[in-house]
């Protein structure tokens, strides 16, 4: 049969055999999750993808959504599919049961999620904005939030948001002028206009949730000066029942170039009566709130455009074993016949770069997920410091290297169906145009290579990306000591090496010439995820190796000669490339910056 959406055979190699997750079953944190019963998990969240979820994805997006008189409309299809996702607990597969969630291992929830945003991920933004602000009001909340809000939300029954940009504002979140007045209750009155609100309004819920930024009346400005709220679109009572409208009203709905299922919004609070919030943590600690959202929405971002991805994957070959078109190069018959477009070399050429990518990308994120699981069973603070600095320094790559080449992917899937993809009568132009957004969502990419170089590079005094560098060399160390893979070893123990030093080099650039510095920002984020790319696929090729050296089933035999090829294809042919960008970004070159604003022309 073929696969749909993800493939499920590699699904379970990153799981079961490069990650061995049923370990953790060991550990009273995850008693409950043996093999068996992540195998149940993910044939579950696939079958709910694959004959549920899926069908909805080109309805979804042709008809879109509606406002009128303050009300969004979704497509109709959704409602079917989103009580589903509510009966089967899938909102907040990791969080605790006391508050509707699973406990499930984030490892594994990351698998899942493949499924689901794979099959619609118009759709899935809903829930994916609910968990996020779900996690704020578990971590920041007063007894009191939590009995009012958190099990509705972890179990989808209201709906959450994350209200951050402002019209002028954008990604200069200091700038915003949102503002929060005091009232005599303890509430506060809330007015202002924020923009592109995924899932803002919508009548999937009775109630949304938004966590909004807003400065205190007399706060310092900047971002020191911001603060969080609750603020729900009807007022929750003491009791929990629902009271008034809170005077949340949506504006206008983005038309965008996809997601034409999620409604983007444009919300006024306060503007024609009286908007209420209650303090959310801190005064004038909003910020430092707010990133423990956006740094999960940054790694749920990654994950919809690997999605994406993976998805397009799938349908490209598929689509290349039955599209008869064009005589082998080989054939000397004139009479020869034609052949599936597979045979073709720029075809396979396509298609082994979307594999080899969409396998890394699965290993990335699951490893970061597994290093979050690893925290909760970790007794020691220093691993548990390690595990989260190696999160740190992965969710730029997580979030931006892997939506830039998920976004890459899809178009090769595009470019293999040929004409035919670049029409709706197939999916591959949609996974197209909904992966483009992750690129953007919670800071642009260049804003996550700006992070990497700013923060993560020196986070704990740079040891966390020394950490990071450790990993890899662990597994070059291991590979060089099975054979078939000495070469592989020795390319990417060059790599790690200049990534070290080409690290170092920034580091220094920053205090001397920081301009220029960042003008190789983006350039250093793709030598890094390169690298760790490398590093995920080599890990996968000793693997496979070493289970042909043991003879595995005959059924197998296919899929780990195909791993070996992944990580020779990306290791022989792209990290040649890689160390070339890195020597340009050892040369400081000030192109970038030292360009008059003239020379670019445009007047």
């Amino acid at each position: 049969m073929a696969q749909v959406i993800a493939d499920r055979r590699d699904v379970d190699f990153v799981l079961h055999e490069q990650f061995e997750v049923e370990k953790l079953s060991k550990y009273e944190q995850f008693a409950d999750f043996n093999k068996k019963t992540v195998d149940l998990i993910i044939s579950e969240a696939r079958n709910l993808a694959v004959k549920e979820i899926l069908p909805t994805q080109k309805p979804g997006d042709e008809e879109g959504c509606t406002l009128k008189n303050g009300e969004v409309t979704v497509p109709e299809c959704f409602h079917k599919i989103y009580d589903l996702l509510k009966e089967g607990e899938w909102v907040a597969m990791c969080d605790d049961p006391e508050w509707g969630g699973q406990g499930m291992p984030q490892s594994v929830a990351l698998a899942a999620e493949n499924y689901f945003n794979g099959a619609n991920f118009p759709f899935i933004l809903y829930s994916l904005l609910t968990h996020g602000a779900g996690k704020l009001v578990e971590t920041f909340g007063t007894e009191e939030q939590k009995k009012l809000f958190l099990k509705n939300i972890y179990t989808g029954h209201w709906g959450g948001t994350m209200l951050l940009t402002e019209p002028e504002a954008g990604s200069d979140v200091g700038a915003l002028t949102t503002v929060a007045v005091k009232n005599d209750d303890g509430t506060y009155s809330i007015t202002g206009n924020k923009i592109f609100i995924s899932s803002g309004e919508n009548n999937l819920v009775e109630n949304i949730i938004h966590p909004v930024l807003a400065r205190i009346e007399g706060a310092p400005p900047g971002t020191a000066g911001i603060s969080l709220f609750l603020v729900p679109k009807i007022w929750v009572n003491e009791d929990g029942s629902l009271g008034e409208f809170n005077d949340v009203v949506c504006t206008g709905i983005e038309e965008k170039m996809g997601l034409h299922g999620s409604s983007t919004c444009s919300l006024a609070l306060g503007g024609k009566g009286q908007c209420r919030g209650t303090l959310l943590g801190k005064e004038n600690k909003g910020m430092s709130a707010m990133f423990v959202m956006m740094n999960e929405a940054r790694l749920h971002v990654g994950v919809p455009g690997f999605s994406c991805a993976s998805a397009s994957y799938i349908n490209a070959v598929n689509y290349a074993r039955e599209r008869v078109q064009g005589k082998n190069l080989e054939a000397t018959a004139k009479d020869a016949p034609s052949v599936p477009i597979i045979q073709h070399p720029d075809v396979r050429r396509m298609l082994l770069t979307m594999k080899t990518y969409t396998e890394g990308m699965r290993s990335v994120l699951c490893y970061i997920g597994l290093c979050e699981d690893m925290i909760k069973i970790s007794e020691s603070p220093e691993e548990k410091s390690k595990y989260q600095g190696l999160i740190d320094v992965l969710i730029p790559i997580a979030k931006g290297y892997i939506t830039d080449k998920a976004f890459e992917m899809c178009g090769h899937g595009v470019n293999i169906y040929g004409g035919y993809g670049y029409t709706q009568e197939y999916p591959q132009e949609q996974l197209l145009r909904d992966c483009k957004i992750t690129q953007l969502y919670e800071g642009t990419n260049g804003i996550q290579a700006m992070d990497l170089i700013g923060r993560k590079l020196g986070l704990n005094k740079g040891q966390s990306f020394k950490d990071l560098l450790a990993e890899m060399n662990n597994t070059v160390e291991t590979a060089k000591g099975v054979k078939g893979l000495e070469g592989f070893a020795a390319t990417m123990e060059k790599a790690v090496s200049k990534l070290a030093e080409t690290g170092k080099h920034l580091t220094t650039a920053k205090s001397e010439k920081i301009m220029n510095a960042f003008g190789n920002a983006y350039s250093f984020l793709e030598v890094t995820g390169d690298a760790v790319m490398a590093w995920m696929l080599l890990w996968r090729a000793v693997i496979a190796a070493q289970k042909l050296e043991a003879g595995p089933k005959k059924k197998d035999i296919a899929f780990y000669e195909g791993q070996i090829k992944s990580a020779q294809f990306f290791i022989n042919t792209l990290i040649p490339l890689t160390l070339a960008k890195m020597d340009v970004i050892s040369t400081d070159d000030g192109a970038v910056v030292e360009i008059s604003e003239d020379a670019f022309g445009g007047k």
